[in-house]
């Protein structure tokens, strides 16, 4: 006979083994609903400690000292637009350095390859109108491992420049580079297809030989701003760059720092902190370099696009000192 009669336990024994194996599925459901409670708790709880630390005026930000400081801000990077080295960044922090009351000096700390000529030229035209604004306060340049092109344009508007023996200065001209896959594409029997509205819209268009006209109009907006990048240089060296001596300087070429004293591209070589100890006098720096805020970074590493969006209407993404 079968002791389970239509799927039913027959005596009290098989209800108490039936009974026993549903209560334990049951202890094991309830206890993998609490730990991911437990889990998704401590998730929130961590990030609504994010957002309370990183809120605009609670103590996740270190006020600036009450004394009297080098006031720092970092050129790292490639210069340009949507980069950490962009100019709304390098000249918010500025203007910050020179409003701050305790800045008794600034200085630009360069380590950068160089980057957009615009971009370039911007914070150039704001650090001499600073220094207009506010002539107590001098802005000293110092170089790391590079300062080329771009960066070294910013540089020259500094009242003096400083990088160590090993750094590379110099780099002044101006580049603009391409390929031609014109016979490449022959050989292979590509039909290229471009309409245009504009005789010149397709202009270096790297599929199609080379335009002589075209390529003259290109050399003449490139030695235009080249010639833009010696005068900012000339305006802001001045007798110290004797460029009738060295016309090598406005080539295009780079130097160590060594060699870049000698040529007067530079006044000294020094380290950052040995500018602020012993040329400004002021040894204790304050860093007024523009950063994303650290929550709108948390966010955006994570990918959490969402978390993003609350960062900025809470008034916490963009930069921030």
């Amino acid at each position: 006979m079968d002791p389970m009669q239509g799927g039913r336990p027959q005596n009290d024994r098989e209800w108490k083994l039936l009974e026993k194996l549903l209560m334990s599925v049951q202890d094991e459901n309830r206890k993998q609903r609490r730990w991911s409670i437990i889990f998704r708790a401590l998730t929130f709880i961590y990030l609504f400690a994010l957002l309370f630390m990183f809120l605009p005026g609670r103590t996740g930000v270190t006020p600036p000292p009450t004394g009297d400081y080098t006031a720092v801000v970092s050129i790292n990077g490639v210069i340009a637009d949507g980069a950490e080295a962009n100019a709304d960044a390098i000249v918010t922090g500025l203007r910050d350095a020179f409003d701050a009351s305790g800045t008794r000096a600034v200085l630009l700390r360069i380590n950068s390859p160089g980057g957009s000529p615009v971009q370039s030229n911007f914070v150039y035209n704001e650090i001499r109108r600073l220094r207009e604004e506010y002539p107590d306060i001098k802005v000293y340049a110092a170089i790391t491992d590079v300062g080329a092109s771009g960066a070294y344009y910013i540089a020259s508007a500094a009242d003096e420049i400083y990088a160590d023996p090993a750094s590379i200065v110099g780099s002044i001209g101006v580049i603009m580079a391409s390929f031609g896959f014109d016979e490449a594409i022959d050989k292979l029997g590509v039909d290229r297809r471009v309409m245009t509205a504009g005789e010149n819209k397709a202009l270096l268009d790297p599929f199609m030989p080379v335009d002589e006209t075209q390529q003259k109009h290109v050399q003449k907006m490139l030695d235009t701003i080249h010639a833009q990048f010696i005068n900012a240089v000339k305006a802001g060296r001045g007798e110290r760059l004797d460029a009738e001596a060295h016309p090598e300087v406005f080539s295009g070429l780079f130097w160590t720092g060594e060699e870049a004293l000698a040529l007067g591209l530079i006044d000294g070589l020094k380290s950052p902190g040995q500018v602020a100890r012993d040329v400004i006098g002021y040894e204790e720096m304050e860093d007024f370099t523009a950063r994303r805020h650290p929550l709108d970074e948390f966010f955006k590493r994570f990918g959490m696009s969402v978390g993003a969006g609350v960062a900025e209407s809470l008034g916490v993404g963009g930069s921030l000192r």
